[in-house]
């Protein structure tokens, strides 16, 4: 039978399993450091500002049946739905346009996917703003906004699954991130 006689000497640790650990976290450094910038509120922030965009949102359906008014840019006269939006943004320091096509401009572009309460949602033909409404939420069955419609005054619909709206909708925008506060 033969045996074996280790050594009394330690065995040095391969340099090649130490570049590769340090390779890996130079990697995970480098990715780390040059994460995409995100537009919207980082988490420290987003229970905040989440609170913000719905207390605007609720607001909002406070005047739910309130009638449209061309124009209308006040509750004791009715509204327009750019009227509307900047009325109601304007009453938590957020500064919009009375024009919806000025508004479809103001703020930043957000997909349809990711709108938040509060966020604009821009509807025309041909590239051309006819009206605008704002998110109260998103959920698996749709976005839900209140507007001021001509036929119904102030309103709340799904405009996901309305036949009138949804082929209407052109884009969103955020107006309230940049000054939120």
């Amino acid at each position: 039978m033969t045996e074996i006689i280790s050594s009394s000497r330690p065995e040095k640790p391969s340099l090649c399993r130490f570049g590769a650990f340090f390779a890996l976290l130079f990697v995970i450094f480098t990715a780390s450091a040059f994460r995409p910038v995100s537009i919207r509120p980082s988490t420290a922030e987003e229970a905040e500002m989440m609170q913000f965009r719905t207390d605007i949102s609720c607001y909002a359906q406070n005047f739910l049946g309130l009638h449209y008014r061309y124009a209308g840019h006040s509750p004791k006269t009715g509204f327009d739905c750019s009227g509307f939006t900047n009325y109601i943004l304007n009453e938590f320091g957020v500064k919009v346009s009375t024009c919806s096509t000025t508004q479809s401009r103001q703020g930043l572009k957000v997909s349809l996917s990711e709108v938040l309460p509060g966020d604009l949602v821009f509807f025309g033909s041909k590239g051309r703003i006819q009206h605008v409404a704002m998110v109260v939420e998103k959920t698996s069955k749709g976005i839900f906004c209140v507007h001021s419609t001509c036929t119904r005054g102030i309103i709340v619909e799904n405009i996901s699954t309305s036949k009138y709206w949804k082929p209407k909708i052109l884009f969103a925008r955020d107006v309230i991130t940049g000054q939120a506060g």
